[in-house]
């Protein structure tokens, strides 16, 4: 049987799957699938490069466009490239029920007759570039790249891709997230240079969150940030104790944050029983919705599954490789009504569990290109109305990451060029990035050493909302945290920002009627709460080094004694490691100091 053959026939197949039936035949395209089908069939490209957000289909598109150019003879293979082996069997049996048959253990040699191509990863690409270099020459073939944006991830896959699939009739290249943390070139991707000298990736087609969101492809995301006191021991033998969220060093901010995730402080557990209280909320609604737990190492993975027993007392189902036992437990998952999965890194990226609703987001990883992959494991909508919920910590990058999801971004070749002679705290700025330089594939594990977490506690921060913040602190455990959780898993996007406007008026309206000694908590409405970011801190320790510099001058003490004087009156760590907070008491206390000299 020929490829072409069995393209046609496949009309007798029902398109309810939608791009289940060859092109011309299926109906049930959604809007931006089709308007991309009419752009490459208008172009005909060699290259054609799809950014469509995670869940709004792009498996969907490309299978119907790989059936179309099968049907009429433009391709007579297809090879499917996948960034794991878990998401290499999904093509293959998303492509099956469509009638191309893909073959997913392929290695080497002829393939069978029964097989239109092969579904790998780009590591299997890594390894042997020629082999499939030799059979794209053979045949015309069409090279599906999905999640492209991993060919960039090591210099030897980015020149196995360009070996191996150079000859290739036809190249679509896939992702949900163009942009990566370095400047590595994505093969078979185009650059254009902008205005400032910068060279940005160009889409062909993209098709953002806040269109899915507007079509109702994607679930609308709340996002509940959680703060709390955190106290660790650095490797130096000091103590510090700061407040998730409160403006500190990048050092500080990843000590603080690690001892959020620690699984034995207090953090954790709260925000994992909150979490669940959530998912028992959506349930009412959506009565087979998941949660998934993103751990940063094997070791927090267990000890998160084990709180979870002890909270619900029912098991979660533990994703610990990518191996071919995992790739089974998230497939048993996905299929059952279970309530928790925890998972290392297996489930951040194109791994389909649809009824997925509530995330907690307990990794330290960092960059941009994760945590949109990671919140994207939530957003596939499956009916009109459904909400996906994110337990953050109160990390300024992370809600920084979330007031943006509707922002579209490009994968930047060039990083800008700074004049640091104009900034005398940028070779500060520089010895910090250093220090905590983070790579696209952190693992949280940099700093395993560095630090012991001593104690934490949970404090409900914030909701944040299209680009909206809402709420005030409260306790974990409280009911002003239990207004927030409660909310219903089925509302439309308006609904959702009106009801968190109420709760928030009530919430006000209740922390007024507290008596003084009851309102413990820093009270503030969230969007009086901005996230204050790294330059804005080293503005504030400038600008207390400045008044200490200038009341030098004025009491003839030495600056070490002024700092010392200042920590004993106002309480806290050294400057370095002081939080926002901190800096402006003694910011204020050196002005106060100066004022009675005069």
């Amino acid at each position: 049987m020929t490829t072409t053959t069995s393209a046609t026939n496949n009309h007798h197949l029902s398109p309810a799957f939608p791009g289940r039936a060859p092109w011309g035949t299926a109906n049930k395209l959604r809007a931006w699938q089709q308007a991309a089908m009419d752009r490459y069939i208008q172009t005909q490209p060699r290259d054609f490069l799809a950014v469509a957000t995670p869940g709004a289909g792009k498996t969907t598109f490309a299978l119907t466009l790989a059936s179309w150019l099968l049907h009429h003879h433009v391709v007579q293979q297809v090879t499917v490239v996948a960034p794991t082996e878990h998401l290499k069997k999904q093509w293959a049996e998303a492509a099956a029920r469509i009638g191309i048959k893909l073959d997913p253990e392929y290695s080497a040699g002829p393939l069978g007759r029964e097989y239109h191509g092969i579904a790998i990863t780009y590591a299997g690409v890594g390894v042997r570039p020629m082999l499939h270099r030799n059979r794209i020459e053979q045949r015309k073939t069409l090279v599906i790249l999905d999640e492209i944006h991993h060919a960039g991830d090591s210099k030897s896959w980015g020149e196995a891709c360009l070996e191996a699939f150079e000859p290739a009739t036809r190249r679509l290249a896939l992702t949900g997230t163009p942009f990566r943390s370095d400047t590595n070139p994505i093969p078979f991707v185009t650059y254009e240079e902008g205005n400032d000298g910068i060279r940005r990736s160009s889409a062909d087609y993209t098709y953002g969150y806040g269109n899915a969101l507007g079509d109702g492809v994607v679930r609308p995301v709340i996002f509940l940030s959680y703060s709390g006191n955190m106290r660790w021991r650095t490797k130096a033998g000091d103590e510090i104790a700061a407040r998730l969220g409160e403006p500190m060093t990048k050092d500080a901010v990843s000590q603080a944050w690690r001892t959020a995730l620690d699984p034995r402080g207090d953090w954790m557990p709260n925000v994992l029983r909150a979490a669940d209280r959530r998912l028992t909320e959506v349930r009412k609604s959506i009565p087979d919705a998941g949660a998934l737990v993103i751990a940063s190492d094997q070791e927090q993975a267990r000890a998160y599954a084990k709180l979870i027993r002890e909270i619900t007392g029912h098991g979660a189902t533990l994703v610990l490789s990518d191996d071919s036992g995992a790739s089974q437990r998230i497939d048993d998952f996905s299929q059952s009504d279970d309530r928790w999965m925890v998972a290392v890194r297996m489930v951040s990226e194109g791994v389909d569990v649809p009824r997925l609703a509530v995330g907690v987001y307990a990794t330290t990883i960092s960059t941009p290109l994760f945590f949109a992959q990671a919140v994207g494991r939530f957003v596939r909508s499956r009916r009109r109305g459904e909400t996906a919920s994110v337990f953050l910590p109160t990390v300024p990058m992370l809600l920084g990451f979330a007031n943006e999801m509707e922002v579209e971004r490009d994968h930047v070749l060039d990083k800008p060029k700074k004049d640091g002679e104009e900034d005398p705290y940028a070779e500060s700025e520089k010895e910090m990035d250093e220090a905590n330089k983070e790579q696209d594939e952190d693992t949280g594990e940099q700093e395993q050493f560095s630090f012991e977490a001593l104690e934490s506690e949970a404090v409900f921060d914030r909701v944040l909302y299209d680009g909206a913040e809402f709420g005030m602190q409260a306790h974990a455990g409280s009911e002003e945290e239990q207004d927030y959780l409660g909310i219903p898993g089925l509302l439309e996007p308006d609904q959702v920002q009106m009801l968190l406007q109420k709760r928030q008026a009530r919430q006000i309206a209740h922390s007024r009627k507290k008596p003084d000694a009851e309102a413990d908590l820093l009270e503030l409405p969230a969007e009086r709460r901005p996230v204050v970011s790294h330059k804005e801190m080293l503005e504030l320790r400038k600008q207390l080094n400045t008044l200490v510099g200038a009341y030098v001058h004025q009491s003839g003490k030495p600056h070490g004694v002024i700092h010392t004087e200042l920590r004993r009156v106002c309480g806290g760590p050294p400057s370095a490691e002081a939080t926002a907070g901190q800096l402006n008491e003694r910011i204020k206390k050196v002005r106060e100091w100066a004022t009675r000299m005069r």
